[in-house]
């Protein structure tokens, strides 16, 4: 029995309980003791990932199933790229991205080929030398953002300096892919007009099925199935199949997944608790046990006996790190960009793994005397030496440059990731932390009307979730903690916590407006019940829970669709709402929800109004679009552009203020007739401000050439970054 129990802890371990558990050990235990010493932790997954591999105490082997979970957690790095990229940003960034992509391939490009041709491949047949040089040249011009987890830790992935090097890396990894594709059929047959051909039309249809196909599919999918474990099982699925399609277009599958995260960018919300399970199972245990089984690759052997192997793996990271350094600086200038923005590109474009392994891996396996070979074992003469287009001496000393680089990385990443996250709390410190009140009944759509305040308030306000039941009955106090337990549930699957507040009272307007006052609430969001909720949406109720909240904007909310599923965000706007005090908050919380969701904005308003969204759409760039509209009276004119998959969203006002305007008490009522099918949000901004003019009174700011500049820095200087 004794020696039966022994023998389970005899290397390397095959008892798949045991590896995992290990594994699991080393994922929790890896950042803890590195904190302490300030090093990032990916670091300390690499090397523990050597210290247990075959090549160190021998724990584990890296076998199929480590590379499986490694394949995995690759492409969950790059699909996370792509998904968590500003599509606005990486638009107005797509010259830079470009340019960096340039930079930052052919920097290196040029300097490994000098080195490989006179240097490391003098040895080579003169007929491959070239080839050889080149294919290792496109290596080290490639770059993984096997860093990108800390960017995402720090919180400033949507940083222009990431979405440039998120744009370059496709750009670097996608010329180097196909460098290793054309050498490597050089090396075979022809390169012949079938060839480019069929390299060419491959491609592009890889790239139509993923942009045009994958969003209707996913968009179709989110539609029929609210499952939350489908939808994560389904994301995957796709993540894994625009992979596989990459690779039959003749491409690595990063890139495909890369694609995949970028097609599936506008229906997955960066504040949905889809987005958080996808990052929270990421960065768990796929991402981990890639970096483990890249340490795993590492023979420390090969660099005490083989003088070769140091001489490749020196030259090879001193080129590699020094032309990524210079790429980053080059950009910078050209494009003026901090020093800190200059670090995360170096950060991001400097560690070697992906792309890299791919190359040398396939060049490795290329036997260029296969013909001798297999002569040799013909005829039973003695044996022939494999002449590879790639040797065993670049191979390791690509091991030592992926785990020097990836350390470089690390540490330059952290440091520029965190100075900005500094500066970015510096801002939002000078943005007053706000409070929100979300009132809920039996029938309220507890996800979407969640969802719907994480994409305009984000997670760092503080949300109260209010039930309100009458007569001071058990079974109705019962049913309202469980609708809080609900709404606590669903806001903790997106990472966000709740206050619970649950009231007895037979006047729902006195206990809203007695909260809002004790507690000094900034808005108020009621989600609204067609049927159940009519008095309070169509009634004069909602008249007295304006007039005695002046204070806070007030939000009503009808959830038809789902957020996940909806195309655009019809706006209107009545004609003077810039000149209300309240309209800074609302334009701010406007711009977080299309920036949030990447749902396209159409806004109709006045054509004063519209020249100062104009002016902050230049400050704080979103996809919108501005159509004139001059009469609010006129709204059901929009009927016949309205869609079923759009938000309507109307900007409304108190009544004897600037913006009001008669045709608004109509259109609780026309949402109901109208536009059944949509959801819908009516906006009441605020009438209060803690803008005081020089006798110390409030007073209604009005927006004017005068003054506009420091009030569109008041509204930059509210929006996140």
């Amino acid at each position: 029995m004794l020696h039966e129990f022994l023998e389970q802890f005899q290397t390397p371990l095959q008892n798949p309980v045991l590896q995992f558990s290990l594994i699991l050990f080393i994922i929790l235990f890896a950042p803890i003791l590195l904190n302490k010493l300030r090093i990032p932790h990916l670091i300390g997954l690499i090397i523990a990932g050597a210290l247990i591999g075959p090549f160190g105490f021998n724990f584990m082997l890296r076998d199929s199933s480590i590379q499986l979970y490694g394949t995995v957690g690759l492409l969950y790095i790059m699909f996370l790229a792509g998904l968590e990229i500003d599509m606005i940003d990486f638009k107005k960034n797509s010259y830079k991205s470009l340019v960096f992509g340039v930079f930052t391939f052919f920097i290196p490009l040029g300097l490994a080929s000098l080195l490989g041709y006179y240097i490391l491949f003098t040895a080579v047949p003169m007929s491959h030398k070239l080839a050889t040089s080149i294919l290792f040249a496109s290596m080290l011009g490639s770059h993984t953002l096997i860093t990108y987890p800390i960017v995402s830790k720090f919180g400033v992935v949507r940083n222009r300096a990431v979405g440039i090097t998120a744009g370059g890396t496709i750009i670097t990894d996608t010329l180097a892919l196909l460098f290793l594709a054309v050498i490597v059929a050089s090396t075979q047959r022809e390169l012949d007009y079938g060839f480019w051909t069929q390299l060419g039309v491959s491609l592009v249809i890889f790239a139509l099925i993923i942009i045009f196909l994958f969003p209707l599919i996913a968009r179709w999918f989110f539609k029929h199935y609210n499952d939350k474990i489908l939808q994560y099982i389904f994301i995957l699925a796709m993540v894994f199949l625009g992979a596989f399609l990459a690779e039959i277009a003749g491409v690595e599958g990063i890139i495909g997944a890369f694609l995949t995260g970028l097609s599936l960018n506008k229906l997955i919300p960066r504040t949905s608790s889809l987005m958080n399970r996808i990052e929270f199972v990421g960065n768990a245990l796929f991402i981990p046990i890639f970096l483990i089984g890249v340490g795993m690759l590492i023979n420390y052997r090969a660099f005490l006996h083989d003088f070769d192997t140091i001489i490749a793996g020196v030259a090879m990271t001193a080129t590699a790190v020094s032309a990524k350094f210079v790429a980053a600086w080059l950009t910078q200038k050209t494009f003026r960009l901090s020093k800190d923005e200059r670090s995360l590109i170096w950060g991001l474009s400097n560690s070697q793994a992906a792309a890299t392994l791919a190359a040398v891996m396939v060049g490795y396996n290329v036997i260029l005397n296969q013909t001798a070979i297999d002569y040799a074992i013909a005829h039973g003469l003695p044996p022939v030496e494999p002449d590879r287009l790639l040797s065993e001496a670049i191979l390791n000393g690509s091991i030592l440059m992926i785990l020097i680089s990836c350390t470089i990385s690390s540490f330059v990443t952290q440091r520029g990731a965190k100075n900005i996250a500094l500066l970015n709390a510096a801002s939002d410190d000078d943005r007053n932390l706000e409070k929100a009140l979300m009132t809920i009944s039996v029938n309220t759509n507890i996800a979407e009307t969640i969802s719907l305040f994480n994409s305009f308030f984000g997670k760092k306000n503080d949300l109260y979730v209010m039930n309100i039941h009458y007569g001071g009955s058990l079974l109705n106090e019962q049913r309202g903690n469980q609708l809080l337990e609900s709404a606590a549930m669903t806001a903790s699957g997106a990472d966000n916590e709740i206050h619970k507040v649950l009231l007895s009272s037979n006047n729902r307007v006195d206990a809203i407006s007695n909260f809002v006052r004790e507690h000094s609430v900034n808005n108020v969001i009621m989600a609204i019940d067609n049927e159940s909720d009519s008095d309070l949406f169509c009634g004069s109720t909602i008249d007295t829970v304006l007039a005695r909240n002046t204070n806070s904007s007030i939000f009503l909310f009808k959830s038809v669709n789902r957020l996940i599923t909806l195309k655009r965000s019809i706006v209107v706007v009545p004609r003077y709402a810039e000149n209300e005090i309240g309209f800074a908050a609302w334009i701010t919380k406007l711009w977080d929800f299309a920036k949030n969701t990447a749902i396209k904005t159409v806004i109709y308003c006045h054509a004063e109004t519209m020249a100062y969204l104009q002016k902050i759409q230049s400050i704080m760039p979103i996809e919108v679009e501005f159509e004139l509209f001059e009469d609010f009276s006129d709204y059901l004119v929009l009927a016949r552009e309205i869609k079923s998959e759009d938000f309507l969203i109307f900007v409304m006002s108190h009544k004897e203020k600037e913006s009001y305007n008669p045709a608004m008490d109509k259109v609780p009522h026309s949402l109901r007739n109208y536009f059944a099918e949509n959801t819908a949000l009516l906006i009441f901004p605020t009438q209060a401000t803690d803008i005081v003019d020089s006798s110390g009174d409030f007073h209604n700011a009005v927006i004017n050439d005068t003054h506009y500049d420091n009030i569109t820095k008041s509204i930059s200087g509210m929006f996140r970054n």
